[in-house]
C-alpha cells in the first residue's frame, strides 16, 4: 500500500502544506522494521550492531527464561546467547551501563552525549526524598575511596544496614550511595558476575578521549532528539523524549521548533482506524516505499522490548492491548506474572506463558491465548512451536513442555 498525501493548512502565515498520511499498515511495517522485527532473525552476528541500531537495551533482573537484555537481542538474531553481552561489557568495552527510561546498556561512543543525563539523574537523586539522610558526604567519601584502594566492589562488600522499618523498597545505606555514585557518572558498572554488579571509578572503566569529551548542551540535546526520530521513522514530541528520557518536555519543544529541516509533519493512522498527528523523519516515504514485507515468522517478544514497551502506542498500531502484571496482585491477574508477546509478521497473534526449569533443562509452555480473531491452523501451531523450541535453546534448554489443553 503506497502512503497517500492530504493537503492541511498551516499554522503560520496561512501557507498551505502537505501533510503525509501514512496507513496503519504502512505504520506497523514501518515501525517493525526500524525496530529490526521484519526481517527473519538470522544471518551473521553483530551484537554491537543490533545494540547501535536499536539506540540502547534495557536491562532487567526478572529470569523466568531469559532475562530482558538476553530476549531483545535474540529476537533480532538468534544466534545470540547469554554471555555474548556481558563479553561487550566486561571485556571489549565497547557499551557502558546506565539510566534512560530504566537501567539499559548503550555503545561506549556515545557517552560523549550522556554527560547532561548524568547531571539530570545526579540532581534528580538529591531531590528525592526517598534517599533520605542516606546521602551522607562521609559515607560517600568512604565509598569513594574503598573503590579507589580495592578495585570493583559489589553491594556486597559493604555492610550499612538498614535503620528504622524494613519496607519493601528501602535499601541500605550504602546501597543508595553505590546508586547515586552510579547515576552521576563517578562511578560506572565495571562488570557483572550473574546479574550483581561490579562499580569501578568511571575514568577507569572509560575510555579517557569519549569521557573527558565537552559536548554543548545543546548540542547533546539536539542528538538525542534527532537520533530518537531517526531510530523511530516517526512519533509525537512526547514519544521523542520517552525514547530516550534524557531530555525535558521544553528541551524536545525547542528542538522541534529549531530543526525544522530534519523532521515533516505527517498523520499516522491506528488500528481503529484514526488519526494522529506525528512528525517523522524527511526520508518517510523512501523508507516506506523501500519496505520488504515483513517475515511470516511468528517471534515470542519480551515484555520489554523496545518495539512493544509504550503500551499506549502498541495498541493504538498495532490494537494489542497488552499489560505486564508482575506488580498485580495474583488474585487480579487476567493473564499471569510474566507472559510474553506473539508476533507474526505485522500483528500480534497472542501471548503465551512460559517458564524455564534450568535445573532440569526444561521449558514449561504453560498457557497460550490467542487473539480473538487469530483462527488456529496446523501450520501456526507448528510455526509457534518451532519458535517455541528456539527460545528453549537461549536459555540453554533442551527440552519442552507442554502443559496447555
Amino acid at each position: 500500500m503506497r502512503p497517500t498525501v492530504t493537503p492541511m493548512n498551516a499554522r503560520t502565515k496561512g501557507l498551505s502544506v502537505t501533510v503525509l498520511q501514512i496507513a496503519n499498515r504502512d505504520a506497523r511495517s514501518l515501525w517493525l522494521s526500524s525496530h529490526g522485527l521484519t526481517h527473519t532473525p538470522t544471518g551473521p552476528l553483530d551484537a554491537l550492531s543490533l545494540i547501535r541500531s536499536l539506540g540502547f537495551v534495557q536491562l532487567d533482573t526478572i529470569q523466568v527464561v531469559s532475562r530482558a537484555h538476553h530476549h531483545i537481542l535474540w529476537s533480532r538474531n538468534q544466534k545470540y546467547r547469554e554471555p555474548m553481552l556481558d563479553n561487550l561489557l566486561a571485556k571489549d568495552r565497547t557499551v557502558f551501563e546506565h539510566f534512560t527510561h530504566d537501567a539499559s546498556v548503550l555503545p561506549m561512543e556515545y557517552l560523549p552525549m550522556w554527560q547532561r543525563q548524568f547531571r539530570r539523574m545526579k540532581a534528580k537523586v538529591e531531590r528525592s526524598s526517598w534517599y533520605g539522610d542516606s546521602l551522607d558526604s562521609t559515607l560517600i567519601d568512604a565509598v569513594m575511596r574503598r573503590i579507589s584502594d580495592e578495585g570493583p566492589l559489589s553491594t556486597r562488600d559493604f555492610d550499612t544496614k538498614i535503620k528504622g522499618a524494613k519496607e519493601m523498597w528501602r535499601r541500605p545505606p550504602h546501597k543508595q550511595v553505590l546508586d547515586y555514585l552510579w547515576y552521576s557518572g563517578a562511578l560506572a558498572t565495571c562488570h557483572r558476575e550473574g546479574f550483581t554488579k561490579f562499580y569501578d571509578l568511571a575514568g577507569r572503566v572509560f575510555p579517557k578521549d569519549l569521557h573527558t569529551q565537552t559536548i554543548d548542551d545543546q548540542q547533546q540535546v539536539d542528538w538525542l532528539c534527532h537520533s530518537a526520530l531517526e531510530r523511530m521513522g516517526f512519533g509525537s514530541l512526547g514519544e521523542i523524549r520517552k525514547f530516550w528520557d534524557a531530555t525535558d518536555v521544553k528541551d524536545v519543544s525547542a528542538w522541534a521548533k529549531r530543526n525544522t529541516d530534519v523532521h515533516i509533519p505527517v498523520e499516522i493512522e491506528g488500528a481503529d482506524g484514526s488519526w494522529a498527528k506525528h512528525i517523522a523523519c524527511p526520508d518517510i516515504e523512501t523508507r516506506i516505499k523501500s519496505l520488504a514485507p515483513p517475515s511470516p515468522r511468528v517471534r515470542i517478544l519480551n515484555p520489554f522490548d523496545p518495539a512493544i514497551r509504550d503500551r499506549i502506542r502498541l495498541k493504538r498500531l498495532f490494537g494489542f492491548d497488552y499489560t505486564v502484571e508482575m506488580f498485580v496482585p495474583a488474585a487480579k491477574r487476567q493473564w499471569g506474572y510474566y507472559v510474553y508477546p506473539v508476533l507474526e509478521g505485522s500483528r500480534f497473534i497472542g501471548r503465551i506463558e512460559a517458564k524455564a526449569d534450568r535445573a532440569k533443562g526444561v521449558l514449561n509452555v504453560h498457557n497460550y491465548w490467542p487473539e480473538p480473531q487469530i483462527k488456529s491452523s496446523q501450520k501456526r501451531d507448528m510455526q509457534l512451536k518451532a519458535e517455541v523450541t528456539r527460545f528453549a535453546r537461549l536459555a540453554d534448554l533442551t527440552d519442552v513442555v507442554w502443559h496447555t489443553t
